[in-house]
């Protein structure tokens, strides 16, 4: 049954409970986070810089992964697999959890602390040190024993009046902000390494396969020239110049298997995977559409970019942390509670004269600290301007690398145009003058040369072809791309 004085106690506690709520209802100290201002540029281009090439649709990115857009369905098994296997993102993640459980920590200043205590103890005391003599009185012992049993509670709980808790909470919150920003740039940036590892697996193999066709026009050549030598119609050094152009160009192959090697192992790398667990799909470069590319409006990039979403989100943890030091330079309040039953009987706990309580409220106010409080004030300020110039700087960072990749895509397409008008050329005048050695109209060498011509055509458009893809994936990488389905 409760008694008057448990009865009183808590209708004490509820009213302070009920005034300490009210007080830290108040503002709280230090500045209030605003979200900078988007950025009143329109576009990317400077004056004086090429046209966007074709393919660039300037808008917000579709739905849906991008690379589902860019690449083949083989492409999309890897980045899930990526996505899902590589110790990268699990270390982001994990750190992510790190600052949520901070967070929650900080959120659990806010409220009352809680806490209960029972227990039951034997005890001894003499009583002749107290000045009585109880072994005169009949039955009574000079060192009595006793067991006292208690049960209780306590609560305490820190008026936030100027709002110290709640700029920690506020800082704990942007901070894990922030770090869910960093694990989507973390993300973001490895399917940019898949996607490019992939096109860089196969630039290699058409590489590959282009310098195989050299070697098979450098042997059909060789036949020629063994053919005209035994018929007599050519000098020995003309089979002679045929073998080094054999050569030269069968030594352009082992470099060209080891970078094929190395990329394909890169892969298996980034899908969290060891070599000789992993084989990657044989991708070519007809798979990848490269110049479909989506690119965010310069107002919608700051929404986008996730590293530029992390800046703002350590800016708001930093303006934060101004009012947390702020609060540091106000008194603090800390109101406690307490109701303990003690009785020698446990029958006897819950009754009325086994009752106890306390109420308390303390305060503390800093009077000198020798300048401590005010100079992490002032370096809190400092780190919040600090923050504003980091995040304006990555945003000029990001419109620089859209506005860089834009350039290489539009150059890109020269390029590679040029490359497949001097391709086409060549292998016209390579088979002019095979038909023209055949007939006895020509020397070996206009042959050669224009073998070696063709080879090297070819090569530098499957390089221009690899380049304008390879620009691509960074263009879609910089514009922010979508990467959760």
């Amino acid at each position: 049954m409760t008694r008057p004085m448990s009865r009183t106690f808590l209708n004490r506690s509820a009213s302070i409970l009920a005034v300490a709520l009210a007080l830290t209802g108040c503002a709280a100290v230090g500045p209030n986070f605003k979200a900078p201002a988007a950025p009143t540029t329109r576009g990317y281009a400077m004056a004086g810089d090429a046209a966007p090439g074709a393919g660039i649709a300037f808008g917000a990115p579709a739905a849906g992964p991008w690379w589902q857009g860019f690449g083949p369905p083989a492409l999309d098994q890897v980045m899930q697999q990526a996505l899902t296997g590589s110790p990268t993102i699990a270390q982001a993640d994990a750190t992510l959890d790190q600052a949520r459980a901070a967070l929650a920590s900080a959120r659990g200043g806010l409220y009352p602390e809680v806490s209960v205590n029972a227990g039951a103890q034997r005890e001894r005391i003499n009583l002749a040190s107290f000045g009585f003599n109880a072994a005169a009185l009949p039955g009574f012992s000079n060192n009595p024993e006793f067991s006292l049993y208690q049960v209780g509670g306590a609560v305490a709980f820190p008026l936030d009046i100027f709002g110290g808790e709640r700029r920690k909470v506020e800082s704990a919150k942007a901070r894990a902000e922030a770090y869910a920003r960093k694990a989507d740039a973390a993300s973001l940036a490895l399917t940019g390494q898949v996607a490019t590892a992939a096109v860089q697996i196969a630039g290699i193999k058409a590489e590959i396969a282009a310098v195989e066709a050299m070697i098979a026009d450098d042997h059909q050549t060789y036949d020629l020239v063994r053919k005209a030598e035994a018929a007599g119609g050519e000098a020995e050094g003309a089979r002679v110049s045929a073998t080094t152009q054999l050569a030269r160009d069968e030594a352009l192959l082992p470099p060209l298997r080891q970078a094929l090697v190395v990329a394909r192992h890169q892969l298996a790398l980034l899908v969290g995977k060891a070599p000789a667990d992993y084989n990657p799909p044989d991708f070519t470069l007809a798979d990848f559409r490269a110049g479909q590319a989506p690119v965010a409006m310069p107002s919608e990039l700051i929404h986008l970019r996730p590293d530029i979403q992390q800046a703002e989100a350590d800016l708001h943890m930093a303006t934060a942390e101004v009012g947390v030091a702020t609060a540091a330079l106000y008194p603090s309040i800390n109101l406690t509670a307490s109701l303990t039953q003690s009785s020698l009987q446990p029958g006897q706990i819950f009754d009325f004269p086994s009752t106890a309580y306390a109420l308390g409220a303390g305060l503390t106010a800093p009077i000198f600290d020798g300048g401590r409080r005010r100079a992490d004030r002032e370096a809190a300020r400092a780190a919040a301007r600090a923050s504003l110039a980091s995040y304006e700087q990555i945003v000029l960072t990001a419109f620089n690398q859209v506005a860089d990749r834009l350039q290489a895509l539009a150059h890109d397409d020269e390029a590679l145009a040029a490359e497949v008008k001097s391709e086409n050329a060549a292998l016209a005048n390579l088979r002019l003058a095979r038909s023209a050695y055949s007939a006895g109209g020509t020397g070996l060498l206009p042959l050669v040369d224009a073998n070696r011509t063709a080879g090297d055509a070819r090569r530098l458009r499957v390089a221009a072809e690899t380049r304008r893809a390879l620009d691509t994936v960074q263009l879609i990488i910089a514009s922010g791309a979508r990467w959760k389905g």
